[in-house]
């Protein structure tokens, strides 16, 4: 049985933090509320979340300021930001602070979990393709780390199985390295990251291609990155 994806609700109004929780929880989410910053300052450093609904405007700790801090120190759960404001440059201001999108009240509910279903597929490929999935003429499976063509089986590591996982959760799109260097070793690229992911990709199309020198599977676009076609 899948696990349901937990999220913490931040909003200092109690209607529509109330309404926020009853419509998650309809739609099978699990919910954590914090009334302001600093209820949410704590269950954070408390609790591990899937994603984060938060509140721009908030008393005591700003959403801005929180989301902020929570990126500083090296947080990284998915958090779309709620707010009154329309305008661009609030906007702007959000996403520079650190969130992954952006939603302006009032907003359907339709579009609100239009969007963290966006996200949560974006920022976990497991809620994309799963834990067992083909991937071109393979069967994976990331849990016991596992790749296999037939009836042969390779062992893969970790971070090889979470290549491949993503790659999967995005087919037919290129992924520059620094993406890939972003969102699997949760850095920021430097000149040693570009290696990094080039040896990775090099070992991991040794376990999976048929010939490594012809990859057909995960193919380099010159000058972009790497692509897996389906």
């Amino acid at each position: 049985m899948e696990q349901k994806a937990s999220i913490l609700v931040v909003e200092d109004e109690v209607k529509i933090r109330t309404a926020l929780t009853d419509l998650l929880e309809f739609h099978d989410f699990k919910v954590t509320q914090a009334a302001d910053g600093l209820q949410a300052q704590h269950a954070a450093a408390t609790r591990q979340f899937d994603l984060i609904l938060l509140d721009l405007m908030l008393p005591k700790i700003s959403g801005e300021q929180l989301c902020a801090q929570w990126r500083r120190d090296g947080l990284q759960t998915p958090v779309i930001m709620l707010t009154a404001k329309g305008q661009e440059k609030d906007k702007v201001s959000g996403l520079n602070s650190g969130a992954d999108d952006y939603i302006t009240k009032p907003f359907s509910l339709e579009e609100l979990l239009a969007r963290i279903g966006a996200v949560l597929r974006r920022t976990d490929p497991a809620r994309s393709v799963g834990l067992t999935f083909a991937f071109a003429d393979l069967e994976v499976d990331v849990p016991a780390l596992r790749v296999k063509r037939g009836g042969t089986s390779v062992e893969v590591s970790k971070r090889e199985a979470a290549i491949i996982q993503y790659f999967a959760a995005h087919p037919n799109r290129v992924i520059s390295r620094e993406e890939l260097y972003k969102e699997i070793w949760n850095d920021t690229m430097t000149e040693l990251g570009t290696r990094t992911v080039d040896m990775h990709i090099a070992k991991l199309r040794s376990k999976i291609e048929q010939d490594a020198a012809e990859p057909q599977i995960i193919k380099t676009v010159r000058g972009a990155g790497y692509k897996y076609e389906t």
